[in-house]
């Protein structure tokens, strides 16, 4: 698959370098190059700060084209972190007319990625997928396994704002040195039953 990154950061970087591992096609696009990288791509990454959005994606389109968009709007408040914008992925399907956008890989930092570790407890790492177009979903999750992670879907993208929201919740956790992993019981012993009344 061509792989386009917009952006040049470590997570851009990190996701790229496990594409190509994999034995992607990756053309990454900074400033003044995004939309060759666009163009290029079968697939476009989004790795860009928030704060950019709307100048990098008024330099090409995307139609028809799968947009993975795995930003965050994290913004400092009084000591913790919070978010600065409530439904980044809404904002981005709309900047970005005509593509198809899918929220992912925006839980994990980019260390992560670099590493070559993708179980943990005996259990593969999951990335969630919010998206409305069938066919990226599919693309999207062919490249979490080659990344050697499981995909799961996570509903339509107007869900994509409760992905968002994780991502501060469980980072700001980890920040205070709370392992994030131990707030949930696994799934064999979570419980989710109907109540009955």
């Amino acid at each position: 698959m061509r792989i386009g990154i917009i952006g040049a950061g470590q997570m851009a970087r990190a996701l790229g370098n496990g594409w190509v591992a994999a034995g992607h096609e990756v053309r990454y696009g900074g400033r003044g190059e995004v939309r060759d990288a666009a163009e290029f791509g079968d697939v476009t990454l989004l790795a860009v700060p928030v704060s950019s959005l709307t100048d990098v994606l008024a330099e090409t389109t995307f139609d028809g084209k799968t947009l993975i968009d795995c930003t965050n709007a994290f913004a400092p408040d009084e000591g913790e972190m919070v978010l600065a914008e409530d439904a980044v992925a809404e904002r981005v399907a709309k900047l970005a007319p005509g593509a198809r956008v899918v929220k992912a890989f925006n839980l994990c930092a980019a260390e992560v990625w670099e590493s070559d570790e993708r179980e943990f407890e005996g259990r593969r790492l999951v990335v969630p997928l919010c998206g409305d177009d069938p066919d990226s979903l599919v693309q999207v999750e062919e490249l979490v396994r080659d990344l050697k992670a499981q995909p799961a879907r996570a509903g339509g993208l107007h869900r994509a704002r409760y992905l968002e929201a994780m991502s501060v919740f469980v980072v700001g956790l980890w920040f205070t040195g709370t392992d994030a992993r131990a707030v949930l019981p696994p799934l064999e012993a979570a419980f989710a039953v109907p109540d009955g009344g």
